[in-house]
């Protein structure tokens, strides 16, 4: 048998295989609410050991796109209980990931009540889709105050302990593509001057600190961290390539020093290697390696890097996945035009092998 396909077990953390599915933004939650359509479409997707749902906004603030899900608000706990007793029933585990897209945002998709909030006040170049108006320019973001700051990590805390009363099995920090995380991390994106800006200590302390909070308040077995070196999406412009290499070595002697469960790498296939194989170095929890795997590919990182191998699209389009990976059957494609529709076209009615 594929070891992909085996039961996975380090650090006391257990899957039915060594198969995730990669969170992905669907657009399905009609005003921010975890819905039964959401629900199903996981339920679909239980062959995966482990599901780590959409990025959902762990604060108003933090929406940016139109109809993502939160995890904010009491109203939206009760909605991801249906998705989370779904995916139980087939004994896989899930998480959420925790995602705020700071300055990635048009005020027309924040709720009431939110702002669209940066470490500092520079606008995204690219445009941003809004239900009101298509697309529309990025907003330019409001400064985070350092007392502010301190406010969105214990939001992020309040949203993983949300988390855990929906039924979820943890959390996972969304420290990549362009992101919050990401644009303090950022040199060219976090012009600050207080403890949160300038080195990479500095620029690291925001997710340090969120991650140690959340670690703090519902266990460190239950957080995992998403890490995209070397990105420049969402208008990240490059830096330094040693700085990069500097910042995330550091990222994963925290991390480690934490204890979190797991670190989940977007990896790009051009950047230095010596960065990852630093990491790996670095942090001794569960690697998930993710971006361009296919089976085969995946199948070979589990006799070398990764811990646990994540697939997105092919999940996206293939709710049996783990069944056509087992009998070398052909994938479906998947629908780009219907990715962030609001209907179940796209979304729950790709075919499984028996249909």
């Amino acid at each position: 048998m594929k070891k992909i396909l085996t039961p996975f077990k380090k650090n006391g953390f257990s899957l039915k295989n060594h198969l995730v599915m990669a969170p992905m933004t669907r657009s399905r939650a009609i005003d921010n609410l975890p819905n039964d359509l959401m629900a199903e479409y996981y339920g679909q997707r239980t062959g995966a050991g482990l599901i780590i749902a959409e990025g959902t906004a762990p604060t108003v603030d933090g929406v940016g796109y139109p109809r993502i899900p939160g995890i904010y608000s009491d109203e939206q706990v009760e909605g991801w209980k249906k998705t989370t007793k779904a995916v139980h029933q087939a004994e896989t585990k899930i998480f959420v990931q925790l995602m705020h897209t700071g300055r990635i945002a048009h005020i027309d998709n924040i709720p009431e009540g939110g702002r669209i909030v940066a470490p500092s006040a520079i606008k995204a170049a690219s445009k941003m889709f809004t239900d009101t108006k298509g697309p529309q320019d990025h907003s330019v973001p409001e400064v985070l105050t350092a007392d502010e700051v301190r406010r969105t990590i214990e939001g992020h805390v309040k949203a993983a302990e949300n988390a855990i009363k929906a039924g979820f099995d943890g959390i996972e920090v969304h420290g990549a593509n362009g992101y919050l995380v990401e644009q303090f991390l950022n040199p060219n994106v976090n012009k600050r001057d207080d403890e949160y800006g300038g080195s990479i200590e500095n620029r690291a302390k925001f997710v340090v600190d969120t991650v140690q909070a959340i670690a703090d308040s519902i266990g460190k077995d239950k957080v995992g961290v998403r890490l995209s070196p070397y990105s420049t999406f969402n208008d990240q412009a490059a830096y330094d390539q040693e700085e990069v290499h500097k910042t995330y070595s550091y990222l994963a002697e925290q991390f480690n020093t934490i204890g979190i469960v797991y670190v989940h790498l977007s990896m790009n296939p051009e950047a230095p290697k010596k960065t990852y194989h630093e990491i790996r170095e670095k942090y001794q929890g569960i690697i998930i390696q993710c971006n361009g795997l296919t089976p085969e590919t995946g199948e070979a990182a589990l006799d070398g890097f990764a811990d646990l191998i994540a697939f997105a699209r092919n999940w996206l389009a293939n709710p049996d996945l783990d069944l056509r990976i087992a009998e070398g059957a052909e994938l479906n494609a998947p629908k780009p035009d219907l990715f962030y529709s609001p209907g179940a076209e796209g979304y729950t009615d790709y075919p499984t092998l028996n249909q």
